[in-house]
């Protein structure tokens, strides 16, 4: 079924614009902790399927008189992952920033050009920033999790910022900890602080936070890095299942993690998107030289 992007996306008169509500006073009340001893999984949000389009048409970023990001034309397909590979300092992860308007919230920085989600601009002065990081979710490099949170909470925070209904959430939290390959592994101590679990449950239980607000769209800007292999397997795993639920771009310096995760691999350089491709093709048999002296190690 065709989703409509204006349906999701608020749009606010400027005369009219508000400051949104401070995590932490949403008009619902905080539910109480589910009881530690449930130990059926929740369902999983298999309602959701992936049909967004992103595309960037001639996006142009900024920090100061430092352009960053040149003209970059790209798109993101539903039920695919795109990779973005490229050396340090080449403008992947301010490109991904762009996408959610998180770059905007550098002194100093701005952006040029459109972010289409479908067929609305999400750079559009008129479309409300907190509807689109709601439809558009991140995950970033280093495992952030609320540090004064407990598990539950560190996923329910979206949930409250966005003012779902109070007897919703214990049932959103559960099936994004499910969704995020979580749940088995935290269900009975879900009243546990969130910096209470391992490096890689840390980043899923970031994943799942993003997960909670249905997102159309989820960023991952390196989420790797900081893992160790068993931990990043499970990320890649999970990466695979939730690709037929959200469009998925992924920023990796891991080339073997590219191949292994992406269906298109877009390679950046200076700013620029030199190349993007299959996968497959991009690692094996590139059309540009500057891609090859990269995929083979030449460079980077």
């Amino acid at each position: 079924m065709n989703h409509n992007p204006s349906d999701d996306l608020k749009v606010v008169d400027p005369e009219e614009r508000t400051m949104p509500r401070i995590p932490g006073q949403a008009e619902s009340a905080a539910p109480a902790p589910p009881s530690p001893d449930a130990t059926e999984p929740p369902s999983v949000l298999e309602e959701m399927h992936a049909t967004r389009h992103v595309r960037l048409q001639e996006l142009h970023a900024y920090y100061g008189d430092n352009h960053a990001v040149r003209g970059v034309n790209l798109a993101f397909e539903p039920g695919m992952v795109t990779a973005i590979i490229g050396p340090s300092g080449c403008g992947k992860s301010t490109m991904v920033r762009c996408v959610n308007r998180m770059h905007e919230e550098i002194p100093g920085a701005r952006s040029e050009g459109q972010v289409l989600l479908d067929d609305v601009d999400l750079h559009d002065a008129n479309v409300d920033i907190v509807t689109v990081r709601r439809l558009v979710g991140m995950v970033f490099q280093k495992p952030n999790p609320f540090p004064t949170m407990s598990i539950f909470d560190n996923v329910a925070a979206g949930l409250r910022f966005t003012g779902t209904p109070r007897d919703e959430i214990t049932d959103r939290v559960n099936a994004a900890l499910e969704g995020a390959g979580l749940w088995n592994e935290v269900h009975h101590r879900l009243s546990s602080p969130g910096m209470s679990l391992s490096g890689g449950q840390q980043q899923r239980l970031c994943i799942a936070r993003a997960l909670a607000v249905e997102p159309d769209v989820l960023l991952m800007d390196e989420p790797c890095s900081a893992l160790d292999p068993v931990a990043t397997l499970k990320i890649e795993e999970l990466i695979a299942q939730l690709k037929q639920k959200v469009t998925i771009a992924v920023v990796t310096h891991n080339m073997q993690q590219a191949g292994r995760v992406a269906d298109v691999t877009a390679f950046m350089l200076d700013g620029e998107v030199i190349e993007v491709g299959p996968t497959q093709k991009m690692f094996t048999n590139p059309d540009d030289d500057r891609t090859e002296q990269y995929v083979t190690g030449k460079f980077g």
